[in-house]
């Protein structure tokens, strides 16, 4: 199984964004309550390898309809400001 990749990242005071692309080799999404990154923190310098294109290690979110065994099944997942917070925009609820 391939890990879908994070196609976009539009959380911009995120460490690992670097032009609108996430660098940390995978992240991790949801808590039980929000589909936020989890990944995401701020930091006084960009981190993750700059030739690195992140992909969904895992996904907490198991409502989600693109959850399996809480595996994403996504093609690819898009990150952006939403409620605060650094969240998966494709999320879907069941």
């Amino acid at each position: 199984m391939d890990m879908p990749a994070v196609t976009e990242c539009a959380v911009e005071p995120c460490a690992y964004n670097r032009e609108h692309a996430c660098h940390a080799l995978a992240i991790t999404v949801g808590d039980p309550q929000q589909a936020q990154c989890d990944t995401f923190f701020t930091a006084p310098r960009k981190g993750g390898s700059p030739e690195a294109a992140a992909h969904v290690g895992a996904c907490k979110m198991s409502d989600c309809r693109h959850n399996t065994d809480f595996e994403c099944q996504a093609t690819g997942i898009s990150v952006g400001a939403l409620h605060g917070t650094a969240d998966c925009l494709t999320y879907s609820p069941n």
